[in-house]
């Protein structure tokens, strides 16, 4: 069995909302729909839920069109969980939750055994059935989330569909509620279509992700496939980082303080004039980094590998970086590049780095910037090169060297903006 969504177009009166939504959620599938407000995930729940019908396409379940559905059927079928799920009468949880059989009564029926039975497997499935007694508008919200959800299960469907299950809820009940759904699809084989407002709980939980704007699928697929800095910022016109969990193995998603995103149009506006090349990389750059855009130094760094620390820092803040792959030794190809960078700066400097055989060639750069194109070199020397020289003493003769030559030595990186406030 299979959720079809082909082609919709649906319209708020003349005002189209969705276009061209285009997707399948098979059985045992937990979709997650993302996206900025207003950008038709509710509406897209709506319309699957024939609340708003579609102008054009079709929403097809295991081959059936569900606007050829009677009702009776088609909510034996589907089952919502709004966002608001506010109740005003005193009804017992339980009582809540056999409403969930309405579609399966003739007119008048009452509730059999087998009904009842029914309720509380839902309940307990959602760990709510010692809250049977209890009037609902006694419970906290989580509580009431878990009743609402179990309802919706009563109605023993094959797809539910659930607007921003988690939101305003604790953080255990958001786990416990996203643990469930989980259940739901790999251990009784529901399509399960939930709108979530937090990225991490959707990266974490959820098989595939779909990313609207403006009423358009910009991005569908794998949690990582979609939830890139550049899809974030398209989508939400946020900066963000996004990285592996190292428990989890997920990506989560980090947003980036407007403060810090600002620093590089702060450095446009105050630009000094003076560039500085960073000879920098795990993570000894990225103080430097921030303290020299926010003066207003153009900044340069490299050579810095891929996924190292210091290289997100300087996308981050829009710095050109020489780049080299992950894990991999500086080549001569990266080395040129990184020279190139010096010939266009006024300083250079040179951080804590450590230093091996595959990045000795950083070090070169420091001293043909010396010697050979005459720039000024600064040494950020927080902690001696002896106890970061892995090349069997080599590094620490060639920064000995360098000092001996000219470089200035300090040993913070607020002692860099010192030296350089003094030419």
């Amino acid at each position: 069995m299979a959720l079809e969504i082909k082609d919709v177009d649906a319209y708020y009166g003349s005002k189209k909302v969705l276009e061209g939504v285009d997707f399948t959620a098979p059985t045992g599938e937990l979709l997650g729909i993302i996206g900025p407000n207003g950008s038709g995930k509710t509406t897209l729940l709506r319309t699957i839920a024939r609340i708003l019908k579609p102008r054009t396409g079709t929403i097809l379940l295991d081959g059936t069109a569900v606007v050829q559905m009677k009702d009776k059927e088609f909510s034996q079928r589907f089952a919502a969980v709004p966002q608001d799920t506010s109740i005003q009468f005193e009804f017992s949880a339980l009582d809540v939750v056999l409403m969930g059989r309405n579609p399966h009564l003739g007119r008048l029926e009452l509730e059999s055994e087998r009904d009842i039975e029914i309720a509380r497997r839902s309940m307990e499935l959602t760990n709510c059935w010692p809250l049977a007694e209890r009037p609902v508008t006694e419970l906290s919200g989580g509580e009431r989330q878990l009743v609402i959800i179990a309802r919706a299960l009563t109605q023993e469907p094959k797809v539910l569909l659930l607007d921003e299950p988690t939101s305003h809820l604790d953080i255990n009940f958001q786990i416990a509620i996203m643990e469930l759904l989980k259940r739901l699809t790999t251990q009784e084989g529901l399509i399960v279509v939930a709108v979530i407002h937090d990225l991490n709980l959707a990266a974490q939980y959820c098989d595939r992700l779909v990313l609207l704007r403006s009423g358009k699928i910009i991005a569908m697929g794998a949690p990582h496939t979609v939830l890139t800095a550049a899809n974030i910022k398209t989508a939400f016109g946020a900066n963000v980082l996004v990285k592996r969990h190292a428990v989890t193995n997920q990506c989560y998603v980090s947003p980036v303080p407007l403060s810090i995103s600002g620093q590089t149009e702060a450095a446009r506006e105050g630009h000094s004039g003076k560039t500085i090349h960073l000879i920098c990389g795990g993570g000894s750059g990225t103080a430097l980094m921030h303290l020299l855009t926010e003066k207003g130094y153009t900044v340069t760094a490299g050579v810095l590998n891929l996924l190292d620390s210091d290289h997100e820092v300087a996308q981050l803040l829009q710095i050109p970086v020489t780049t080299e792959a992950p894990f991999s030794p500086i080549t001569e190809t990266a080395f040129q590049a990184q020279l190139d960078q010096i010939g266009h700066t006024d300083t250079v400097v040179l951080c804590t780095i450590p230093v091996g055989f595959g990045n000795l060639k950083n070090v070169e750069a420091a001293e043909v910037a010396l010697s050979r194109l005459g720039k000024r070199v600064i040494i950020v020397e927080s902690d001696p090169i002896a106890k970061r020289d892995f090349t069997g003493g080599e590094a620490t003769k060639r920064v000995n060297a360098l000092k001996r030559n000219g470089a200035i030595v300090v040993s913070s990186p607020e002692a860099v903006l010192e030296v350089l406030a003094t030419v």
